[in-house]
């Protein structure tokens, strides 16, 4: 297993990857399928210093992926990086979801960030399970925000300082 800077030869793994998830409609709010080339810019906004997108191999073969993005989008929100991690099916609970975290917390300093936070659907409990092991808590809660086939869905918001400013 290893953990690696995503290349765009990886981009049609990771688009399969998101693909798969979309149907169970609990990890993203995407509805139909998307495309590599709709990706390609998303992709291209990456960087190994700044907004990072990791793949984790298993024996060669992409199982998943973590992605940094700037949250919010405005100069004062800079310390801060919304995360994502989506893992394929085959290798859902066999802990890579751990490693990714594990990981993202580790370097998010050496990324220069401060605050991780996450946005997951109220009823996706093993997210939430996954990103409370790890420290993060329950910052906000935003009732029926997303409509998912007719079914309104709340979302949580989740966050973790990583490093407090020394006073």
């Amino acid at each position: 297993m290893i953990i690696r800077h995503a290349t765009e030869t990886d981009l049609p793994a990771i688009v399969a990857i998101y693909n798969a998830a979309i149907p169970s409609r609990m990890a993203t709010a995407d509805l139909e399928l998307v495309s590599v080339e709709s990706r390609l810019a998303w992709f291209k906004a990456r960087s190994p210093s700044q907004c990072p997108l990791w793949v984790i191999e298993v024996e060669g073969v992409i199982a998943g992926w973590l992605s940094f993005q700037a949250f919010y989008g405005r100069p004062a929100y800079n310390k801060t990086a919304e995360i994502s991690i989506y893992i394929a099916p085959a290798f859902q609970r066999c802990g890579l979801g751990q490693q990714l975290l594990a990981q993202a917390i580790h370097e998010g300093t050496s990324l220069g960030l401060k605050t991780l936070v996450c946005l997951i659907f109220a009823h996706n409990q093993p997210s939430l399970k996954l990103f409370e092991k790890f420290g993060f808590q329950h910052w906000g809660h935003l009732p029926k925000i997303a409509e998912l086939d007719d079914v309104e869905r709340d979302l949580v918001i989740m966050g973790l300082r990583i490093s407090e400013p020394v006073v």
